[in-house]
């Protein structure tokens, strides 16, 4: 199979559609606005944005397709040679903000570009992290479990760029607790990357959705929003600092609208805030915010 966008664009558009109906189920109320916003030459977005449901605070399952003369500089800075060429890139990508404080916020992409150099040159990325701000150690054990099924031998590199990438230099933290994170990847060929992918993608459900499900009605009061509020800072922070992707998504020229959506909805700074000690706030950044290997003692037991 030789590189090309239209299949690509078939499967994200596909997993869009089974990523919004699985988040509509969750919350149980609200459902996803729905536009289609086409461009020159057959480029489409389609943003998908729930908002204020009883589950979901805020969630946006976003799918694009564009068609430039030139990739954006946030695109090109660690590939120069790709500067100036015409390009086509499909992308999906979400984010979910749950309502409850122990339910996990996450993130998840996949992306696909081809460029019109001298030699067509192409390549895929993406993956999929979880941020807790209550977070249960068989959660994050299972998270990495189903990263580990999704990317197989991989999985080590994937988890490393992971941890990698999402962290606040600022803070001196990670976001989360990781999970897969790949990029300018072309291994194997097209139809190896294309598997590739497609295997991150359909193991994010089932990543995810056992967990939502686990702690979307755990009872919380005042003190567990107030650290939900200041925790999702952090996201913010990052989002608006450090993500290549919202760099990428402003330099194209995308609706700022949509570019923005991951922000959460509600968000709070503390100056000078330290969680009290040995409380269960002071443990997120102690005990999980610190690379590890999660999966140690599965592996370690035989499992």
């Amino acid at each position: 199979m030789k590189p090309e966008t239209a299949p690509v664009r078939a499967y994200f558009m596909d997993l869009q559609d089974r990523i919004v109906a699985a988040l509509e189920v969750l919350d149980g109320e609200q459902t996803f606005s729905c536009e289609e916003l086409t461009g020159a030459d057959g480029a489409l977005a389609r943003p998908r944005v729930l908002e204020d449901g009883p589950n979901i605070e805020k969630a946006a399952v976003q799918f694009t397709h564009s068609i430039g003369a030139s990739l954006p500089d946030a695109a090109t800075e660690r590939n120069p040679r790709l500067a100036g060429h015409g390009f086509q890139a499909t992308a999906i990508s979400l984010i979910v903000h749950p309502r409850n404080p122990y339910v996990p916020t996450t993130h998840a992409n996949l992306r696909f570009f081809i460029v019109a150099a001298e030699e067509p040159v192409w390549y895929f990325g993406g993956g999929f992290d979880l941020t807790p701000y209550y977070p249960f150690a068989e959660d994050v054990v299972h998270w990495h479990t189903q990263a580990k099924a999704a990317s197989g031998d991989h999985y080590p590199t994937f988890k490393q760029s992971c941890d990698e990438y999402f962290y606040l230099q600022h803070r001196q933290e990670c976001r989360g607790v990781g999970g897969l994170f790949f990029d300018d990847w072309s291994e194997g060929g097209f139809e190896a990357s294309f598997a590739l992918t497609r295997s991150i993608g359909e193991h994010f459900l089932p990543a995810y959705q056992p967990i939502f499900e686990r702690r979307m009605d755990t009872p919380y009061g005042d003190r567990e929003r107030d650290f939900q509020l200041f925790r999702r800072g952090r996201y913010a922070e990052f989002n608006l600092a450090i993500d290549r992707g919202t760099k990428y998504g402003l330099q194209s020229g995308r609706r700022v609208e949509s570019v923005l959506a991951s922000l959460p909805p509600v968000v709070t700074w503390k100056y000078g805030y330290t969680p009290p000690a040995g409380s269960p706030e002071a443990s997120l950044v102690k005990d999980f915010l610190t690379p590890k290997n999660w999966l140690e003692a599965v592996d370690n037991s035989g499992d």
